[in-house]
């Protein structure tokens, strides 16, 4: 059996020069946002408590929760929305196909009853309001043209919708129901670089359709947002301005003051509960919290700075006020959490991974220690039981495709053909030590009794390195998919593209074969010594593992073919007792050595897009990684 001990979350997903909208509950403390495919629901009261909605068939790109709390519409690049249940598995109760392209940003009515979006389109259908259960079309928009940007409700009556995008226009349009004179909504067209977007409904519809044109920026509108009573609006744009409107004739009322503003594009910007003040993120590297005044205009009250080097990737592109949580998200993906209560605290930061995490590993020193490493070259720490507890930078910032760690030293290959040997002291990368092979590694691995002998496989062949010198490169003659070396450096198995296993032994810095062992039908894509030495583990494209006795190099264990796709990774637990692999089939299955394959343990869907990285930090857990960019705790209980 197996349980979902911890998530450690990716990041939001994030695009320079484009903010990101992050929304939060009505009822809690949780927060939404979106990374690839996935939908990301994080309780700010306990980071580790992490769900994933991961149904998107293309990239997600905004998320909200309804009035009431129960339901939530996502959004994605395909212009779908997909409108699913809070509880009970995330029950999808419609998807509907709103847009041409992508959306950019979604809003509630106050009653729950409608939504609208707004994005990309063809023409002039960049707006599109819908009844939330049926998808009726209550309202479209032809003011806009251009993409627009954001949009919101307004939160009293009558209801209003003010939207702004890249045509540096804005608009405002009304809407009135001759099927229930309580309901009124009046569009505001776009207010940025887009303008606002001018709504138009069926005549049965509407009474009056009153739009109001509004052009008081001079670049993109990033973002507009309505007071929680109602009465302003604020719109935030490139042109590093702030200007408050009224909340129902759209009339120009005040702005943020210039004095101690923003430097750089505001992309964001977040109402406080009490409407009392606003909070602001920009390109500027730096967040604001502004007091509204009562004649409309805003004066700064703090300037928020996140931790951080000061590059690009501190640009801040989000934020969100959620109760007493100022919440602010940065261009490489970290969140930074102030307290509005407690302005002088030094924030909480969450960070993670944004792409694919591709390999694991667990410090035998201290198994509560996790590294992860994503192809975009990020190494991540994590405690378990923790969280996260770092970025390790490395200074040459190399993508990376093949990863081990050591006490004290981490080693990658990635796509540049070269190794790189890091030493690391606590959190801190030292100066590298790097070795050009000459061509793309494909594995790697240490020898864990002495990890200055590392293998490398290539293409053709294998390499075998003393520290950053290479004292062997050797010609197979077969495919190489896979190697690994043994603790003691004696022995190499090298897996080829036909399936077969080589077993080399190693004398000095030279491989003589001692054996091929044919069992698997399709490439080797993974070798594992067990932590005894006694057994290995091997895992195919054709979705087998086998574990084998290494003095007999008999098979231990067979009829493991329970994937439905390719196995990417596999680890043995620190007693040898099991293995887990993990696969493209998006699947973890954990093998005990004793019992029949049969009796094994899946966990399924434990990442979506695949499973990339496995590591054990002792008998009863294992660590995943993948696609989606999360690495998950699991533990394990005997069945």
């Amino acid at each position: 059996m197996s349980q979902l001990a911890e998530t450690y979350a990716c990041v939001p997903s994030t695009e320079r020069g484009r903010g990101i909208l992050i929304s939060g509950s009505p009822k809690s403390n949780a927060i939404l946002y979106t990374n690839g495919r996935s939908v990301i629901i994080l309780n700010l009261d306990k980071p580790l408590d992490v769900a994933v909605y991961a149904e998107h068939a293309y990239p997600a790109t905004v998320a909200r929760f309804s009035p009431n709390g129960e339901w939530i519409a996502s959004a994605d690049v395909s212009g779908a929305v997909r409108i699913w249940g809070t509880h009970n598995d995330f029950v999808l109760k419609k998807e509907f196909k709103v847009l041409s392209g992508r959306i950019d940003d979604l809003q509630w009515s106050p009653d729950g009853m409608r939504i609208v979006a707004c994005g990309e389109g063809k023409g002039k259908s960049f707006v599109r309001a819908f009844m939330w259960d049926s998808g009726t079309n209550v309202g479209e928009f032809d003011g806009h043209s251009r993409r627009v940007l954001s949009c919101a409700f307004k939160p009293t009556r009558p209801f209003r919708i003010v939207t702004c995008g890249e045509d540096f226009l804005g608009q405002t349009n009304g809407l009135m129901s001759a099927l229930a004179d309580l309901y009124h909504v009046l569009h505001l067209g776009p207010i940025a670089e887009d303008g606002l977007s001018i709504s138009r409904a069926p005549a049965w519809l509407c009474r009056a359709c009153p739009m109001i044109l509004l052009k008081d920026h001079s670049n993109f509108v990033n973002c507009v947002r309505f007071s929680p009573d109602g009465s302003k609006f604020l719109s935030v744009s490139s042109d590093k301005k702030g200007i408050f409107y009224d909340g129902k004739s759209g009339e120009k009322i005040g702005e943020l003051a210039s004095e101690d503003g923003h430097k750089g594009t505001i992309y964001a910007v977040s109402w406080s509960p009490d409407g009392k003040q606003v909070l602001t993120a920009s390109a500027d590297k730096s967040a604001k919290v502004w007091d509204v005044t009562e004649d409309g205009n805003g004066r700064v009250k703090r300037t928020l700075t996140c931790p951080g080097s000061g590059g690009i990737d501190d640009m801040l592109v989000g934020c969100l006020w959620q109760n007493d949580y100022l919440v602010v998200v940065s261009l490489g993906g970290t969140i930074s959490i102030f307290s509005a209560s407690e302005l002088d605290k030094a924030p909480l930061s969450l960070s993670g991974h944004m792409k694919n995490v591709a390999s694991l590993s667990v410090l035998k020193s201290n198994p509560k220690v996790i590294l992860s490493s994503s192809y975009d070259g990020l190494i991540v720490k994590w405690i378990k039981g923790i969280g996260y507890s770092g970025k390790l930078q490395r200074k040459e910032n190399s993508q990376i495709k093949c990863f081990a760690a050591v006490e004290e030293e981490i080693i990658t290959s990635g796509f540049d053909n070269k190794v790189w040997r890091v030493p690391v002291n606590g959190d801190q990368c030292g100066d590298a030590d790097s070795v050009d092979i000459g061509s793309q590694p494909k594995d790697l691995s240490l020898a864990l009794h002495s990890p200055e002998l590392a293998l490398v496989s290539t293409d053709s062949g294998v390499v075998i390195l003393r520290g950053t010198k290479p004292v062997s490169t050797i010609n197979l003659g077969f495919a190489v998919t896979a190697s690994a070396i043994s603790p003691d450096g004696s022995e190499a198995i090298v897996g080829g593209q036909d399936g077969k296993l080589h077993i080399y032994s190693i004398t000095g810095d030279t491989l003589t074969e001692d054996a091929v062992l044919e069992k698997h039908r399709g490439a080797v894509t993974v070798i594992r010594y067990s932590p005894d030495v006694s057994m290995f583990a091997s895992g195919d494209a054709n979705r087998e593992a086998i574990i084998w006795d290494r003095a007999s190099r008999e098979v231990k264990l067979k009829n493991m073919l329970y994937h439905t796709a390719r196995i990417n990774c596999l680890a043995w637990s620190p007693d040898s007792s099991s293995v887990a692999t993990g696969s493209l089939d998006t699947c973890v299955i954990i093998y005990d050595i004793d019992k029949p394959a049969s009796s094994r343990t899946t966990i399924k869907g434990a990442h979506l897009g695949g499973v990339y990285g496995l590591a054990f930090t002792d008998e009863h857990s294992v660590v995943s990684s993948g696609e989606d960019a999360c690495v998950r705790v699991w533990r394990l209980t005997p069945q």
